[in-house]
């Protein structure tokens, strides 16, 4: 596994250094090939609180967390817990798909399994994309009361979606 551990307005020492890297070696276990697999930390502090994110990138999908704590080792101790309960759900639902469809499950180290509620699409909607600046798509997101909402940017004829992020600002994902 490739590391990239920085600190956003705090310097990252090597006790924090190794202190992620030794937490993050707890989800190899769940990993097919370490070698093209690359996680990236990044530790910002505000006030007192610390906070601490983190991706892990492979090939086949994308898992992030973060946690906010006032202490940044408890911090990286939930972010951890929080990574490998995604990874167990994830490798999980491969697994079930793969009983379902009859082929063959390769083995699985998951020492824990959650027992939880089958997700599953309980409504669908068609919407017409009228072309919108970004601007109106935030005026229609408030309106509608939704955290999200996706539109045909008029300046760039591309697929967005705008969405309330939890410091109460603002992002945009853009289709290619």
């Amino acid at each position: 596994m490739k590391y990239n551990i920085r600190g956003n307005k705090l310097e990252v020492t090597d006790a924090i250094n190794e202190y992620i890297k030794n937490k993050l070696s707890k989800v190899n276990k769940y990993l097919d090939d370490n070698d093209e697999v690359e996680a990236k930390a990044l530790i910002s502090a505000k006030g007192k609180e610390q906070k601490v994110e983190v991706t892990i990138w492979s090939g086949k999908y994308n898992i992030r967390a973060e946690e906010v704590n006032e202490d940044l080792y408890a911090a990286i101790d939930l972010v951890i817990d929080k990574l490998e309960k995604q990874f167990r759900r994830y490798k999980d639902k491969i697994t079930t798909k793969k009983n379902k469809t009859g082929a063959s499950v390769p083995d699985l180290e998951i020492e824990e399994y959650f027992e939880e509620d089958e997700q599953s699409i309980v409504r669908r909607k068609e919407v017409f994309l009228k072309p919108i600046d970004e601007e109106e798509a935030i005026t229609q997101m408030e309106l509608l009361g939704h955290t999200f909402f996706v539109f045909k940017n008029v300046d760039t004829g591309k697929i967005n979606v705008v969405y309330k992020r939890n410091d109460g600002d603002y992002g945009i994902i853009e289709a290619n």
